[in-house]
């Protein structure tokens, strides 16, 4: 397929200097984004809560800029007490976090985002997903394809009692989704490899609870991005619908996810090889 494409660029250059060719790439009305995702790291001491929620507009896949939202109303309901946080817009554009109070939220109770933007009203539902600790991290000696790949070897212990799934972050807007279902309730471990590394780079690795919806959403994202040019939570290049509604306008339905993940995370530096 790169042969032929390089073939037809070639083409149109010898055989028509001259022309210029104008492709009309279809576009809709642009959408809501909402990325609200938190992780909470509850083994810390202090303990600590990072995320916020993220509101952008879709673009043009050849956009280069991704428009923020800043008027709208956003605050999370906890259902059990029907207390509620306000947020507001940080000093970073578009993202929205707790006015006063911190968001810590608790396990097996439920949670509730609005977001009112547009004279319509968006929300989702999530709870907090527990996960497990990283148990260690060591560096390999294989390779892959081009052989000049840094291997890491992740380390960690499923919980038995529940069915688990997890999402990896590697740093560097690099993600892998798993499932506990051939390892449930065991030690494991598996090999990561990363490319274009140098001795005492340091990495940050963590391990986060999600649900199997959230599972599926991330794995299907992940695979759309193709790991490649960017933050595979951004926009993505087809239409992937996560968990957020919209109660005034089914039809004009947003893009992104709401989710509580439980994380732990792991400091590592890279050694020379």
């Amino acid at each position: 397929m790169k042969k032929i494409i390089h073939i037809l660029v070639l083409t149109l250059i010898f055989s028509s200097c001259e022309d210029v060719i104008e492709v009309d790439v279809p576009t809709g009305e642009p959408r809501l984004v909402i990325d609200a995702s938190f992780e909470y790291y509850r083994n810390e001491n202090p303990t600590t809560i990072e995320g916020g929620v993220k509101l952008t507009l879709s673009a043009p896949f050849f956009d280069n800029e991704v428009p923020t939202v800043s008027d709208a109303t956003v605050f999370i309901t906890n259902l059990n007490d029907n207390s509620i946080i306000n947020f507001s817009e940080s000093s970073e554009p578009g993202l929205f976090t707790p006015d006063t109070v911190e968001f810590v939220p608790e396990f097996d109770t439920s949670y509730q985002l609005t977001v009112v933007y547009d004279n319509e009203t968006y929300i989702a539902t999530a709870q907090l997903i527990p996960t497990v600790p990283i148990d260690d991290i060591i560096q390999g000696d294989g390779t892959l394809f081009d052989g000049d790949e840094t291997e890491i070897i992740v380390f960690f212990t499923d919980n038995g009692n529940r069915d688990d799934f997890y999402l990896f972050d590697f740093d560097f807007n690099l993600f892998l989704p798993s499932e506990d279902r051939f390892y449930q309730g065991q030690a494991f471990n598996f090999s990561y490899f990363y490319e274009d590394m140098v001795a005492g780079q340091d990495v940050t690795i963590k391990i986060l609870g999600i649900d199997k919806r959230y599972f599926e959403y991330s794995d299907l994202l992940i695979q759309q991005s193709d790991q490649e040019g960017g933050n595979p939570f951004q926009t993505p290049p087809s239409v992937l619908r996560g968990n957020i509604i919209n109660t005034t306008d089914q039809d004009n339905y947003p893009l992104g996810y709401f989710n509580l993940s439980e994380a732990n995370r792991f400091e590592f530096s890279i050694e020379e090889r």
